[in-house]
């Protein structure tokens, strides 16, 4: 067991994106990990898998791939021999089915993140994922929002802004969710890439379908009537002829 764990040490220490720990971190780290190995085309954890799980992968290549707007199977990272990415948490309307595959055969060493912080860090998991999320912000929604954004609909496109604003600035509300920030018109263009009096004629049909609904200037959203809208969507495969001028 002692020579398996100074075998791990070794190759630990090789790993580009973990090469700054100290040596007494990196022993302590492979004592800690948990070794398996992963046959090519494999699954090594998805968006299904303990949420506090991390993986290292210490030998081969993996590759995390997630669903389109087509429901097709598209490679959105390839992996190199380190601390494989976590996949990001779920986004209000939109199902990627995120899964990380071997693209070879693997060794993947598994702990909880809980372990691996107090290992590297020295402090409790909860306050590095309140200090992460705080520090870096939600720059992976953006960069969802502008893939997923691609394969839509302009009225897609402001169902989602809306269910992503309901999100950070919304409220329990009787009526739904009530937005905390004005939504001004011209904001909700620019967020979907589009002229604001096409989605001032979207709000106005979302208004009609009571998706949304107003008092004063504030907007109630209803997530549930919007994200079964989108999942009707997804299931029809229908498309139309929305504006796309991205500048996201």
């Amino acid at each position: 067991m002692r020579a398996m764990s100074v075998s791990n040490a070794k190759k630990l220490r090789g790993l580009k994106n973990i090469d700054w720990l100290t040596t007494r971190q990196l022993n302590n780290l492979a004592k800690a990990l948990a070794m398996s190995r992963v046959v090519k085309g494999a699954t090594i954890f998805d968006d299904k898998s303990p949420a506090d799980a991390a993986y290292i992968l210490l030998s081969g290549v993996a590759r995390i791939t997630c669903c389109n707007r087509k429901g097709d199977r598209t490679v959105v990272i390839m992996v190199a021999p380190g601390m494989i990415p976590q996949i990001p948490p779920p986004t209000s309307g939109i199902r990627y089915e995120f899964r990380c595959e071997a693209v070879t055969e693997c060794q993947i060493g598994t702990a909880t993140l809980s372990v691996i912080i107090d290992i590297v860090l020295g402090i409790a998991s909860a306050d590095f994922k309140r200090m992460a999320a705080s520090y870096c912000g939600r720059w992976d929604l953006v960069q969802l929002r502008c893939s997923n954004f691609m394969g839509c609909t302009l009225e897609e496109r402001v169902a989602l802004i809306l269910l992503e604003l309901s999100e950070n600035f919304g409220v329990s509300d009787p009526g739904g969710v009530r937005l905390t920030l004005r939504a001004r018109h011209k904001d909700l263009a620019e967020l979907v890439g589009a002229s604001r009096p096409r989605v001032t004629e979207y709000l106005a049909d979302f208004e009609d379908k009571h998706f949304i609904t107003r008092e004063g200037r504030q907007l109630i959203v209803r997530q549930d009537l919007l994200e079964d809208f989108l999942a009707r969507k997804l299931s029809t495969g229908s498309r139309g002829h929305g504006e796309l001028s991205l500048a996201l």
